[in-house]
């Protein structure tokens, strides 16, 4: 894993960048992050916990916009990407983080259960790539970075749904890379393992335990990490990887 120090030392041309999930988590850091860097940062999310996150950019007097949006709608989405490249011009940096979680055994899963996963995690990822990609592809630049999970990687009991919406967008990505590079456009995405996050926090500390018995370096990870990851993804200094998955998981996927 590449240094904070040395990732704060990147070099980044101010571009627009969008955020799907970015009200919270690891979202909200990898907004205030990709802003820190001068880019011009859209906050999205389907509560309004992306405009308090906005808000709070302005205040440090960095750029920014909030667009609340049900990312699993395709017509809301199709929306609001006419009128971010009407009013932006294009998005450069588009990541796609929004997800939402409906655990249960697969015997118990309801079809509204897999379908409402599947739609959030993983379709609407095409959404947004669909209603942004071809002003990237003008632009001639462009970093397309998906949120997966150490889920998506190896699985996990009671968690079919998400898991197959994350190696789901594993799929898209390489896929995207491949369709995309012609335009210098790359695609990744960041596979996380336990980070602390308000969904970790609902965890009993007897499942917290035992999630840290199956981490080599012992502990969980922060939103930090993560942000970090997508920070070097979205650089100069990135534009030579395209096509992988990363895993930030303290080891969990060894």
């Amino acid at each position: 894993m590449l240094s904070h120090k040395w990732l704060m030392h990147l070099t980044h041309t101010p571009r627009v960048a969008l955020v799907t999930g970015a009200g919270r988590g690891i979202g909200k850091a990898i907004a205030e992050r990709l802003a820190s860097h001068g880019h011009t940062v859209l906050c999205v999310s389907k509560s309004e916990t992306c405009v308090a996150v906005a808000h709070d950019i302005l205040a440090k007097g960095l750029k920014a916009k909030a667009f609340q949006v049900d990312v699993s709608d395709p017509v809301a989405v199709a929306k609001a990407c006419e009128q971010i490249n009407a009013e932006f011009g294009a998005v450069e940096i588009l990541v796609n983080n929004a997800g939402i979680t409906r655990d249960k055994l697969v015997m118990a899963m309801s079809d509204q259960d897999w379908n409402d996963v599947i739609s959030t995690n993983l379709s609407s990822a095409f959404y947004w790539v669909k209603g942004l990609v071809r002003p990237m592809t003008k632009k001639r630049w462009g970093r397309i970075i998906s949120i997966s999970s150490v889920t998506g990687v190896q699985g996990n009991a009671g968690q079919a749904n998400y898991a197959a919406a994350k190696a789901g967008l594993h799929g898209l990505t390489m896929t995207l890379a491949r369709e995309l590079a012609g335009r210098s456009i790359t695609a990744n995405a960041v596979a996380p393992g336990f980070i602390t996050t308000d969904m970790t926090g609902e965890l009993s500390d007897e499942i917290k335990q035992k999630i840290l018995g199956v981490i080599p370096l012992g502990r969980f990870g922060s939103v930090t990490d993560i942000a970090a990851m997508v920070d070097y993804l979205a650089s100069e200094e990135g534009g030579y990887i395209t096509g992988q998955v990363f895993s930030v998981d303290g080891g969990m996927a060894i």
